[in-house]
């Protein structure tokens, strides 16, 4: 049976006040009482009370969740979720506050637990998908929080982008050079999509919030010059990487015209892009984009759309921990910028 702090303190003769405060407040004791404590916790394999608990009775943990709506390891491998938590952690550390990473399950109820369940001072919102629901959640939890949602609510603090607006711009670009068969690459469009080629009625129907701002930034430009949604073919990769997005891009054979330029809603699926219309010799007469400018990028001559990572991250976390006391400025709007690069360029002369 594992010892516990009323057993030392029954041992020893005090009250399980007396020994919380052995490990907690040794002020509070005599240094001979304290050594007797310890040592008898020690003989009976006591390791010392819960630090997590112990947090939670003073109202401070020391940690920050970072809600994703993907897979642990995601926090690892993407490029711009390294960069983005760079930043969070910079500010944690002059903080000393550590990190708690909370993977969101997709569904509903599983991602509401993982948030209740969260020994955390308050949360970093990187990505989540039904983002109302889990800040819902928070809110009830009373605790504070910071969102980088595309449409953040009144009040709320906010370090973000106009998704939107961005998207436009790589967009608009391939529309000013003449680029009218386009295609729009984005992960898990709708749930359960397959691989490639998807009918996507309106582009409202997009449930996650980033991934739907960025193909309606896309349609913008391409309405602007007569395109309309329904001539915008749609390709759905089953998840941000490059084996994905080079996956979805490989349906583009099954058309009978095959667009003249790919948009894709990240660099890393952009690359998945150029990967596969190099290996099909496409590469040339096929222009490409991403979103995010990642290293890779630069190295690939990838155009894209350049958003500050790092800064993000740092911003979100000062944010939480230091906020500001004019609520108005507690939302954070940056900036982006067009990059181009080779892989986009006018439409090949037929």
């Amino acid at each position: 049976m594992k010892p516990t702090l009323r057993a030392v303190a029954e041992a020893v003769g005090v009250s399980r006040s007396t020994v919380s405060n052995a490990y907690s407040r040794p002020d509070q004791l005599s240094a001979e009482l304290r050594r007797r404590i310890l040592d008898t916790a020690r003989q009976m394999g006591y390791p010392g009370p819960d630090p997590t608990a112990r947090s939670l009775r003073r109202g401070f943990v020391g940690a920050v969740g970072v809600l994703f709506t993907s897979r642990l390891s995601y926090a690892f491998t993407d490029p711009f979720a390294v960069r983005f938590l760079t930043g969070v952690a910079e500010a944690a550390e002059r903080h000393g506050s550590s990190l708690l990473l909370v993977p969101l399950p997709a569904e509903p109820a599983g991602a509401v637990k993982a948030v209740e369940n969260a020994a955390v001072d308050g949360f970093c919102v990187y990505c989540a998908g039904d983002e109302e629901g889990i800040l819902d959640t928070i809110r009830g939890r009373g605790l504070p929080f910071v969102t980088t949602s595309s449409r953040p609510r009144a009040g709320d603090r906010w370090v973000g982008i106009d998704e939107r607006a961005a998207a436009r711009s790589v967009a608009e670009h391939l529309a000013g050079l003449g680029h009218r068969r386009v295609a729009l690459l984005g992960d898990n469009v709708l749930p359960d999509a397959a691989t490639g080629l998807l009918r996507v009625a309106d582009v409202a129907d997009v449930p996650h919030p980033t991934t739907r701002e960025r193909l309606a930034g896309f349609a913008d430009a391409f309405a602007a010059v007569g395109v309309a949604w329904p001539e915008l073919a749609i390709l759905s990769a089953p998840g941000n990487t490059r084996a994905a997005g080079a996956a979805a891009v490989r349906a583009l054979d099954a058309l009978a015209e095959p667009p003249t330029a790919v948009l894709a809603c990240s660099d890393v699926l952009a690359l998945g892009a150029l990967d596969a219309l190099v290996a099909a010799g496409g590469h040339q007469a096929i222009s490409v984009t991403g979103f995010d400018d990642i290293a890779e990028a630069e190295s690939a001559g990838l155009t894209t759309v350049r958003q500050p990572g790092e800064e993000k991250g740092r911003s979100a976390a000062q944010l939480l921990f230091d906020p500001p006391a004019d609520a108005s400025a507690g939302q954070i709007l940056l900036p982006t910028t067009l990059i181009v690069r080779t892989s986009s360029g006018p439409v090949p002369r037929s």
